[in-house]
């Protein structure tokens, strides 16, 4: 029997709303209001941002992937899993993220359309690529994040979404996956780049499209699917939504984390430079 077998998640997503809810408190609205977003008011800012940021882009792929193992069947012999609609909703954004068409005809996933972003706009993208490197080398992600120089506030939100991983636990990877991850990042970033764009499309233009792609995916398709499927996983066992709860304000806690620590670091590259 398949990993995605034992989830115990109901035949269909369609059921009737359960009676729990996701308890984020003020998180989200800490979030929305965080000063990093103000504060990244520049080319080179955004740059430096950009240094950072790419890390929860890379490892949102895998949050995705644990998602997929658990909801599909990713082993052989192939075994049909039981919801065939999160089946569905799964691969779907899989494909959206992992093999998104680009305004060339050309595909790509999100994360190296991202790289890309980095580097028509001049930002280092030297320490992800050497972390690539290094985990495509056998090397354990641990030690690659230390090894690659990887920004410590960027190296704990990493270690903070393998550990979710590593639970095993389908229920909490879905629920930091839909509502502690980049559902919130387009539109705060959305009028900045749109000006940045219209001041240097050259070196600009392939971040607003890969925002625009983030707004109306998560906006119209990911986001309702995946709370779907956290109300199928969850059902009516007030212990998984306790759990689901718990993680999704990790998540975003983590989240916080991250940006208290690139804004010191906007704020100390400022200072360093007058």
């Amino acid at each position: 029997m398949t990993a995605a077998l034992s989830t115990g998640f109901s035949a269909a997503v369609t059921s009737p709303p359960p009676r729990h809810t996701i308890d984020l408190g003020d998180l989200r609205q800490r979030l929305l209001a965080h000063p990093i977003y103000a504060m990244v008011d520049s080319p080179q800012r955004l740059r430096r941002f950009m240094e950072h940021h790419v890390f929860a882009v890379w490892d949102f792929q895998s949050l995705l992937v644990a998602l997929q193992q658990k909801l599909t069947c990713t082993s052989l012999p192939w075994i049909p899993t039981p919801d065939r609609e999160a089946r569905r909703l799964v691969n779907e954004i899989v494909l959206d993220e992992q093999s998104d068409e680009l305004p060339d005809g050309t595909h790509a996933s999100h994360f190296e359309l991202y790289l890309d972003c980095m580097r028509q706009a001049g930002a280092d993208t030297g320490p992800i690529e050497t972390l690539l490197t290094l985990l495509a080398a056998g090397i354990p992600l641990d030690r690659a994040l230390n090894e690659a120089r990887v920004p410590a506030a960027a190296a704990t939100f990493v270690r903070t979404s393998f550990a979710i991983i590593a639970s095993g636990s389908a229920h909490k990877i879905v629920a930091a996956f839909t509502y502690g991850r980049e559902d919130v990042i387009p539109e705060m970033f959305r009028p900045l780049v749109v000006a940045l764009a219209a001041h240097d499309p050259h070196s600009w233009e392939r971040l607003r499209f890969y925002l625009d792609r983030h707004i109306e995916a998560d906006d119209e398709k990911h986001g309702p699917m995946c709370r779907r499927i956290v109300a199928s996983l969850c059902g009516d066992d007030a212990g998984r939504w306790a759990e689901a709860s718990a993680t999704a304000r990790g998540s975003l806690e983590a989240r916080l984390d991250l940006w208290d620590s690139i804004a010191a670091e906007l704020d100390l590259g400022e200072n360093a430079s007058c």
